[in-house]
Order: C-alpha cells, then structure tokens, then sequence
C-alpha cells in the first residue's frame, strides 16, 4: 500500500515540479517528504544437531597366562638284539685208535721178513665245545622322556561393549528477516504553506 502511493506521490511530484517551473511563485497545493521503513528482524531459536547418533565401542584385551605341564618328548622305544650263545670247552679222553694187529716188512737180524704186530689201543686228550646257552634275541624298551615346559593359557578373553550414542542437540539463536525495509513519500501538511 505504501509503494503504490509511493509511485503516485513520486508521479504528482514530478508534475509539482513541472508546475513550480512554469509558474514560480505559484501556491503549494499538496506537499510530501520521503519516509523509510526499515527492515524488521526477529529472533528465532532452533535445535540443531552437532553430532549425529552412534556406537561407542569399549574394548578390553584378552588376559593370558603362563600353566606348567608335563608333556612326552620323546616316545617309548622297543629294539632287539641278538645274544649270542654262551660255549665252554670241555677236555675228556677218547679213544682215537682201537689197536689190533698189522702186518709190516722188518729186518731182524740181517733178513728182511714179513711180521704180525700187535698194537694197543691208543687214547689221547681232546678238546669239545659244548653249548651252555643256546643264541636268543633280547628285547630292549627305553622309557619314555617327559620334560615340564610353560605354556601361554588364555585366562579371560576379549571383551567388547557396545554402548548407543544418543545424537546430540544444540539449541541456537539466528535472526530471521520478518519484513524487508521500504522507502516512500508521506504527504505532509504545512500551515500557510502547503495545504489544501
């Protein structure tokens, strides 16, 4: 409303002052001075998210410990070996020629004759190997080995928490435009100066 008398107020002055051009010293008839509305602001206030929902994760690592045990390192082992047999020599007396007669050429007396012998029976010592033990295979176990070794234990494991983040707010102040500023002509009344 106010432009638009504004754009007719700015008109009529134009005319005034073609007319005060033409006829100077003429009467005022109507009068205007410029006015300004200025712009109005208004404060508004709003919540804004700084940070947006989420997940905290808390983490705590796996505990270990050290457990001493008794293991086996090295296995039972069977092996064989052979014994050998166990001899003694024995001595006896044998008979190694039985006697008996035998004819043999001789010379008695200057004449070569043909004689029976008699001879005895002859003996003498010999040596035999007897067996006291006969050969036998022995079997031979070796005991296993153990040892005590440490060795790492879990004691706890891991452990994860998850805990949900709300999003979090922020309430603001921000200064909005409620109506932009504007500029017019006001027609104005002047005694004895301008007026109908």
């Amino acid at each position: 409303m106010l432009s638009r008398s504004a754009s007719f107020a700015v008109a009529g002055l134009a005319m005034l002052g073609t007319t005060s051009q033409t006829a100077a010293g003429g009467r005022a008839v109507e009068c205007y001075e410029p006015v300004r509305a200025p712009a109005v602001y208004d404060t508004v206030y709003e919540d804004v998210m700084i940070s947006p929902p989420g997940q905290q994760v808390d983490y705590t690592p796996p505990i270990y410990g050290t457990r001493e045990r008794v293991v086996m390192t090295v296995p039972t082992q069977v092996s064989y070996e052979v014994v050998p047999a166990i001899t003694r020599t024995v001595y006896h007396t044998a008979k190694v020629d039985g006697g008996g007669y035998s004819w043999e050429w001789r010379v008695i007396h200057g004449r070569r004759v043909l004689c029976k012998i008699w001879h005895k029976a002859r003996y003498e010592r010999v040596a035999e190997t007897v067996v006291i033990q006969a050969e036998r295979t022995r079997r031979i176990v070796i005991p296993a080995q153990y040892d005590q070794i440490a060795e790492e234990v879990l004691v706890q494991p891991e452990q994860r928490r998850v805990t949900d983040v709300p999003a979090s707010y922020q309430t603001i102040a921000r200064r909005v435009l409620v109506r932009e500023g504007s500029s017019g002509w006001r027609r104005v009344h002047i005694p004895r100066h301008c007026q109908d």
